[in-house]
């Protein structure tokens, strides 16, 4: 079974009319209105030097779960059950203070120090030596951040010729005298982190980065001609400068950058349900923006290439989140517990990354473990599932082909924030080779239910072989160590395809 404890239950049409008011949607797919292949790193995950996701979440020596090299092998089976394929390393803000150095060779010669981010112990027990081949352990790509804060285009170099060189140089020799005969392969490449976000160390105005990446990026592709690279976008869409920064840095980078960063996190605060739930249409609009600033530089550049965007932190913060380290090893930062509500969010916010796969290829889900994560580790415990980790999972596993263009017919509703919301949020994914169409949908209506008619053009003989529900009464429902309340259920609908209100749903169908 796919998901462990998944419910099975029974609805008919009648049941949901007796309980729940119920709304009509039209959704109209056809197999020649496409948006766009999904790249597989849309479902990629982020590992940051930041409370306990390294530190008692990927590496915990002496664990039961531990394996030759300290890493919870039950942390490795989750990853490899959600299907990540590109990990983020090593931050976030804490890649601002990184000396990657400190993070290579003999164990017992790694300096104690500061993590001046976070105000936290780093031992640097892991670095890219243990990470790269916990990577592989866990069946995933390293996406590499270099520290373009506290350092520069130099120990870029530095690192990926550590990395990745083959020549007998200084560096590729000081790798293979470490153990490692190999070359790691990083392929994708970070040029810093939020390097205009307000709080981050070392920050840059949109000239000094823009400038800064280019000569980096020039630099680092003359070492290894085969790597992508990253440069920053705006830390969120309400920075003050946005806009200005990323005109300015996509001028000076375009012509030696393949991604544009774009960092969105989301949270319930004092605003209404039905405000939250909109969020990912605020997400959409953010997409559109970035990717019509980059068509403007490409213009003016004179360019032919179109810069993809890298999503590459992305996720809702919930309540109670604690963001000062005390100056201790491993503390709890940014740790919560989600609600259904938040689940609701998520699954929205993923459905708009699929309706955006013509330009965003890369998505890390923010982070990977612990912190503000799908699933959690207890010290010396166990492992257990968020509320936000069933829209993940199914997305990560049946989300993989082409979307279509979904056109929607349903009733919209409008806040003192949103504007004519549409209660139905969809994607739609064509699995070719399985001959499958997957729909991805959330009811966002906190009264009714609805009774979705789908329409599919030339797809003869589509029927629907499984839908999976997430669904609770209680929106501020969480999950804990002791018990997984809130859980996918597999409906069996007899009748008309029903979605529960505030629910989230995957439909697949059969051609």
């Amino acid at each position: 079974m796919l998901y462990s404890g998944i419910r099975k239950i029974n609805v008919e049409k009648m049941d949901v009319l007796m309980g729940d008011n119920v709304m009509k949607a039209e959704l109209i797919v056809n197999r020649y209105y496409e948006i766009g292949d999904v790249d597989d790193r849309l479902y990629s995950s982020f590992a940051e030097h930041i409370g306990r996701v390294v530190y008692e979440g990927i590496y915990e020596p002496g664990h039961p779960e531990a394996d030759d090299m300290g890493f919870r092998q039950d942390v490795i089976r989750m990853v490899k059950q959600l299907n990540i394929p590109n990990v983020r390393y090593p931050g976030g803000n804490f890649l601002s203070v990184y000396d990657w150095e400190d993070g290579i060779g003999p164990k017992s010669e790694r300096p104690v120090k500061l993590n001046s981010a976070w105000n936290s112990i780093e031992t640097n027990q892991v670095g890219i030596d243990e990470f790269q081949e916990w990577a592989k352990r866990a069946g995933a790509s390293v996406m590499m951040g270099v520290n373009l804060g506290t350092r520069g285009v130099e120990d870029a170099c530095n690192c990926l010729e550590y990395c990745n060189g083959t020549s007998r140089t200084h560096y590729a020799d000081l790798r293979r005298k470490n153990g490692f005969k190999e070359p790691f392969g990083i392929k994708t490449w970070c040029l810093g982190n939020e390097m205009g976000g307000i709080g981050q160390p070392c920050r840059k105005t949109p000239e000094e980065y823009g400038r800064l990446a280019a000569e980096t990026a020039k630099m680092m592709k003359r070492i290894d001609p085969e790597i992508e690279l990253v440069a920053c976008g705006s830390s969120h869409r309400n920075m003050p400068r946005f806009g200005e920064w990323e005109l300015t840095v996509l001028y000076h980078t375009y012509p030696f950058v393949d991604f544009l960063s774009i960092h969105q996190y989301y949270e319930k605060g004092s605003r209404s349900t039905e405000d939250y739930l909109a969020k990912s249409v605020d997400m959409n609009r953010y997409i559109k923006s970035v990717a019509a600033m980059c068509d403007t530089i490409r213009e003016i550049k004179g360019l032919d290439k179109q810069m993809n965007l890298s999503f590459d932190e992305w996720n809702v913060l919930g309540k109670g989140i604690k963001q000062d380290g005390k100056g201790v090893y491993a503390p709890p930062l940014f740790e919560c517990s989600y609600t259904f509500e938040d689940a609701l969010v998520v699954g929205c916010m993923m459905i708009t990354l699929q309706n955006n796969c013509d330009r965003v290829k890369i998505a890390c889900l923010a982070q990977l473990v612990n912190a503000i994560a799908p699933f959690v580790t207890e010290k010396k415990g166990k492992l257990w599932k968020q509320t936000i980790f069933a829209p993940f999972f199914y997305s990560s596993l049946f989300g993989r082909g082409k979307t279509l263009l979904p056109i929607v017919e349903c009733d919209c509703y409008s806040t003192k924030e949103h504007y004519n919301i549409p209660y139905l949020e969809t994607s739609v994914i064509h699995r070719e080779t399985e001959k499958e169409l997957v729909v991805f949908a959330v009811n966002r209506s906190l009264a009714e239910s609805m009774e979705l008619e789908p329409v599919f053009e030339h797809f003869e003989g589509c029927r629907l072989i499984e839908q999976i529900e997430l669904y609770s009464d209680d929106l501020a429902e969480t999950n804990n160590a002791d018990k997984e309340r809130v859980m996918p259920n597999i409906v069996s609908a007899e009748q008309s395809i029903i979605l529960k209100k505030h629910s989230w749903n995957m439909l697949r169908f059969q051609y």
